[in-house]
């Protein structure tokens, strides 16, 4: 069923627009799948892939993207695995609030409506000065996080890219040789 579904993301029918928008387009289409199919998230292995065409296709999507770059594949590969569990991690919260809304009942706006004079309680007391400052509806939006990861994540890569474009003898990971 996973391999079926990636299939559904099909490849960009326009020609590539640099690596960072083919990733960007990569990593939103695999978000869409995983808020279509909530369920998937927990359907991949990084440690255990399934070795399924259309699952391939997408890492081979994010390898080829990069390709041309001069990066090492050992990179390239790194590169393709933490963007998808870039999407992955900001997923799986998307299912575990549909599994905790089934078994409990309890819609999230009623469960924080339940705890929000706790909330308040713990804010007010003053140890926590800085938490207290964030308004209600900033962590709330799975999507806007979606996006803020995706953008500081390829602004990180960028830096490694331009690295080693620059040839500052710069890692793989980012650090100096030694």
């Amino acid at each position: 069923m996973a391999d079926e579904v990636f299939g559904e993301a099909e490849p960009p029918a326009r020609p590539s627009r640099g690596w960072r928008a083919d990733l960007e387009l990569i990593a939103r289409r695999q978000w869409q799948l995983c808020r279509r199919h909530l369920w998937l998230p927990r359907a991949v292995s990084f440690t255990r892939p399934m070795l399924v065409p259309n699952m391939m296709a997408q890492t081979e999507r994010v390898l080829r993207a990069l390709d041309g770059l001069g990066l090492p594949m050992s990179t390239r590969i790194r590169e393709a695995l933490t963007l998808h569990s870039l999407v992955i991690a900001t997923a799986l919260p998307l299912a575990d609030e549909v599994d905790a809304e089934q078994e409990t009942g309890v819609p999230l706006d009623r469960w924080w409506s339940a705890r929000r004079a706790r909330a308040e309680e713990l804010l007010a007391g003053g140890h926590f000065p800085l938490l207290a400052t964030i308004p209600r509806d900033a962590t709330s939006d799975l999507d806007e996080l979606f996006e803020y990861g995706l953008a500081r994540h390829l602004d990180g890569f960028a830096a490694l890219v331009a690295d080693h474009a620059g040839g500052r003898g710069r890692g793989t990971h980012g650090s100096a040789p030694p």
